[in-house]
């Protein structure tokens, strides 16, 4: 065995929000990579639309900067839970991490998940406590967290002995010791070249890689990402992609590319422990074996968690449909999703037995709803069901997800939170109050208890609640949650809205739309003030008299709406409703349009 003592591959891990992907806009600047000329924004590795729109980061990215006569491979990586798979499958290409941490916040849920998989694959672990400049910051307590979570992760005496270091990752400072004089990164640049270990690999073994991401590119077509674990691969080599399911594929490299800063070049060969880019194989998944065509030998897998929350994804059959969108044939919405497949592991598509219908699985709401949004924002109009959570059954017994979830709020909303969340059986196991007043709760709760809690969560907190969770087991079935407790307001015909006619429906309810939207019957216009469902009509018009006076109907003011958003409607609907997604709308409605249908459903319910 031999170390290629030229590279260092590592992944950066943290809870959302606190300062990845800032640390490595720092570590870019004061490693050369861009010259003082060079326009450098803010969050370089958050390319997408999406992440800089929500302000956190969606997808692993692979990066590198040169420290001495090393060059380092970083792998920028999600903090949401949601994107955990993202997190899980970079791990597979590095050798050490750095665990970023609040200096405030401490340790949170997705930092124990992102540790414990590290410490799983026996990874060098940086510990960097990062904002020590805020004022509220806890330095020595959260030090003292952070042990405390090694130690509960079952954590072996050498993986205890990590190195520690202070930041401020937007001004790209490290320090070893809160007192010292450090003004830039090279503390932290001296851990990772001293303390990370240098990729291992076989110098007789053949060329084997593990293919842990995938890109596309409209010139080369598929492209494979992985870390090469053994041997060296040029331009033109004949070699095989191996999986369990498919067999051996051979293939040819058309190109090779590796990572240099946020770019890639190309090169002619590549050794044992880089991280490449590889071109000429159209049929590659996640998880594949790229290896010598003359010696094909597999590597191990990537296994990653379960999903816990799945969505059925249908054409949109409203009568609006095709107004606003492009891709509206069932034909190509299955092609977006299994596509969706093969470069996120977190997700899995199964058809259902319900025509043009799918049943998408994922991690939780949020990354559900990113694919979503980023299916309409390519021209896709569909209809989404509300959010279910995937069961388990074994000897008789169904078992659901349980999560984990950690309350920061202020003291004076700790018991109607409490409250709401006994309501869906949810088990308070732990309460403390930090030195800002400010109180963190512990809950144990399935996640059916969750779906649509996090706007009211908001809402009884006013805007101040901190909510983050994660899977923490499954249990056996916890009984019914009672769910929202007002019914829909729904149109019983089809049409424009009148204002008018919403001036008199805002006596029952809150309403969704504005006049001269369009409706249609079986849409859901606004939420009743009662818990039961009622027919209105939002297009009626007022009679016309010889005393109508144009000026009073002018005068009529309707309360303003606010828009809804797709993680609003993900929240409201119940189980016989659904979604309307397009690039232009968001709207809800009831899965049967005709009134007559759904009355005559419901008297069969009765009997």
């Amino acid at each position: 065995m031999k170390f290629n003592k030229k590279i260092r591959n590592i992944a950066i891990i943290a809870h959302v929000d606190h300062g990845k992907t800032t640390l490595v806009d720092s570590m870019f600047k004061q490693s050369g990579i861009f010259k003082v000329r060079d326009g450098i924004e803010e969050r370089i590795m958050d390319s997408l639309d999406l992440e800089r729109e929500r302000g956190i980061t969606i997808a692993a990215k692979n990066c590198s900067i040169n420290y001495k006569d090393i060059k380092v491979n970083i792998i920028d990586t999600p903090g949401h839970a949601d994107f955990g798979s993202e997190v899980e499958r970079a791990l597979f290409m590095v050798d050490g991490a750095i665990l970023l941490v609040d200096a405030s916040e401490g340790p949170l849920p997705q930092t124990r998940f992102v540790l414990k998989k590290a410490l799983e694959k026996d990874l060098k672990i940086i510990v960097v406590i990062n904002k020590i400049d805020r004022k509220d910051a806890r330095i020595k307590e959260v030090s003292d967290e952070i042990f405390e979570l090694f130690v509960s992760l079952d954590a072996t005496d050498e993986q205890l002995d990590y190195p520690i270091l202070y930041a401020v990752g937007r001004d790209g400072i490290a320090k070893r010791k809160i007192d010292d004089d450090s003004k830039d990164l090279t503390p932290l640049f001296e851990s990772i070249y001293n303390y990370i270990p240098a990729p291992l690999y076989r110098d007789d073994d053949i060329f084997q890689m593990l293919v842990c991401d995938l890109s596309y590119s409209d010139y080369l077509g598929r492209l494979a990402i992985g870390k090469v674990i053994n041997g060296n691969v040029k331009k033109n080599d004949q070699l095989v992609c191996i999986n369990s399911e498919r067999g051996i594929i051979p293939l040819t490299v058309t190109k090779l590319q590796v990572y240099e800063g946020n770019r890639i070049k190309e090169v002619e060969s590549v050794e044992s422990g880089e991280i490449i880019v590889l071109a000429g194989v159209e049929d590659v998944r996640i998880g594949d074996t790229i290896c010598n065509k003359d010696f094909p030998k597999s590597l191990p897998g990537i296994f990653i968690n379960e999903p816990a929350i799945s969505m059925v994804f249908t054409v949109n059959s409203s009568p609006l449909a095709g107004r606003e969108g492009k891709n509206i044939q069932s034909k190509k919405l299955r092609e977006r999703l299994y596509k969706e497949t093969l470069k996120n592991v977190g997700i899995q598509v199964e058809d259902s037995v319900e025509p043009n219908t799918f049943i998408v699985k994922g991690r939780g709401e949020l990354q559900l709803s990113v694919l979503i949004e980023s299916m309409r924002r390519e021209g896709f109009e569909l209809t989404v069901g509300r959010p279910e959570v995937i069961f388990k059954y074994k000897d008789g017994k169904r078992f659901e997800p349980i999560e984990h979830i950690f309350i920061d709020t202020e003291d004076m909303y700790v018991g109607i939170v409490t409250e709401k969340l006994s309501l869906r059986k949810g088990i308070l196991y732990n309460l403390s109050t930090n030195a800002n007043g400010r109180v963190r709760m512990e809950f144990l709760i399935p996640s059916r208890g969750l779906i649509g809690y996090r706007s009211e969560f908001l809402t009884d907190t006013r805007g101040t609640g901190i909510m983050n969770g994660y899977l923490e087991c499954y249990e056996e079935y916890k009984g019914d949650i009672p769910s929202r407790t007002t019914g829909s307001l729904v149109s019983e015909k089809e049409g424009k809205a009148v204002a008018y006619a919403l001036s008199y429906l805002e006596e029952r309810g809150r309403l969704f739309i504005v006049p001269n939207d369009p409706v249609y019957e079986g849409m859901i216009i606004g939420e009743h003030s009662k818990e039961n469902d009622l027919n209105v009509n939002p297009t009626k018009e007022k009679r016309l008299s010889n005393m109508r006076s144009v000026s009073k109907d002018d005068s009529i003011l309707l309360t303003p709406v606010v828009p809804m958003t797709l993680e609003k409607a993900m929240e409201f609907i119940k189980d016989d409703e659904m979604i309307e997604v397009t690039p232009r709308s968001i709207r809800l409605r009831k899965k049967v349009l005709s009134t007559l249908e759904r009355r005559r459903l419901r008297g069969e319910k009765k009997e």
